[in-house]
């Protein structure tokens, strides 16, 4: 039977939030840890756990049809992949980030500097389309503490929330790169394999639109009706069911995450009450 074959990290960031998005998928998995390799027992898929520096490669060559690995892993290694879809999980940044005690004034500062840094490449990159010749150290994780060993004048590394640089001394002066988690396929899948990356894009699709929303339950007093609808925009248009009380109605609809709280506050000023809030499981549109 054809299967689909994807690689995601063995360990590391990214490795939780890629299983658990393939079991909100709906796809399960045998027992995955300290696993290689596994598959699914009611989708067609096969798993390999790889380096997450190896997944771009892996699929290039073919050896796995898809892959989940961050954008920055992916663009620094520069393999001949497609981007399929952004996950919107596992976000950071690279950054360039300086001793706290020196005086920045701009990229050009760099000029002369010894930096050290896990992504050669694109660092090289950035700093060429600006003009500035740097010397760069390509050194494998703690990197935040070569300057202070004085293996380095500066850094570029992985930021989240900036504590690892702070406590080491640093600040960061310049962003090279925003990343997250990215679906990646092999450019030369046959038709059935890509019949298969369709169906399982269709579930990640349902599953990342239904983490954006809420489903929201709420009465209305019917003299408001109109402006709590208005409030509501919803996939088509809200549900409207009467109650068992007199002049009252339950409404219900879907509210992004990012107007959410602003059209909960404009919702109760327009009168309504018993306002609830559930996530949605799988939202398919």
């Amino acid at each position: 039977m054809m299967t689909l074959r994807i690689a995601i990290q063995k360990s590391g960031r990214l490795y939780e939030d890629s299983v658990t998005l393939l079991k909100e998928c709906g796809i399960d998995l045998r027992n995955v840890k300290d696993r290689l390799r596994t598959e699914s027992d009611n989708f067609p898929l096969e798993v390999f756990f790889l380096r997450d520096d190896d997944i771009p490669q892996y699929v290039e060559d073919g050896v796995a049809d898809i892959g989940i690995v961050g954008e920055n892993v992916l663009l620094e290694k520069n393999r001949d992949v497609e981007i399929v879809e952004k996950l919107g999980f596992g976000k950071c940044r690279l950054s360039i980030a300086v001793p706290r005690s020196m005086v920045y004034e701009g990229v050009a500062s760099l000029s002369g500097k010894k930096i050290a840094t896990s992504y050669p490449y694109l660092v090289a990159g950035y700093l060429q389309e600006r003009g500035v010749k740097a010397d760069i150290h390509e050194i494998s994780g703690s990197v935040e503490i070569a300057p202070g060993i004085g293996l380095a004048d500066v850094v570029a590394d992985l930021v989240s929330s900036g504590s690892t640089l702070f406590m080491n001394g640093l600040k960061e002066v310049e962003t090279i790169l925003q990343s997250q988690s990215v679906l990646i396929r092999n450019r030369n899948l046959d038709s059935d394999r890509m019949e298969l990356l369709n169906r399982l894009l269709f579930r990640v699709k349902a599953v990342k639109k239904a983490k954006r929303n809420k489903y929201v339950l709420l009465n209305a007093p019917n003299e408001k009706l109109q402006e709590i609808i208005s409030l509501l925009p919803g996939m088509k248009s809200p549900t409207v069911l009467p109650l068992a009380e007199s002049g009252w109605s339950s409404v219900h609809s879907v509210l992004s995450e990012d107007e959410f709280w602003d059209r909960i506050e404009k919702l109760k000023g327009a009168g309504a009450q018993g306002i609830l809030v559930i996530p949605i499981e799988k939202m398919v549109i």
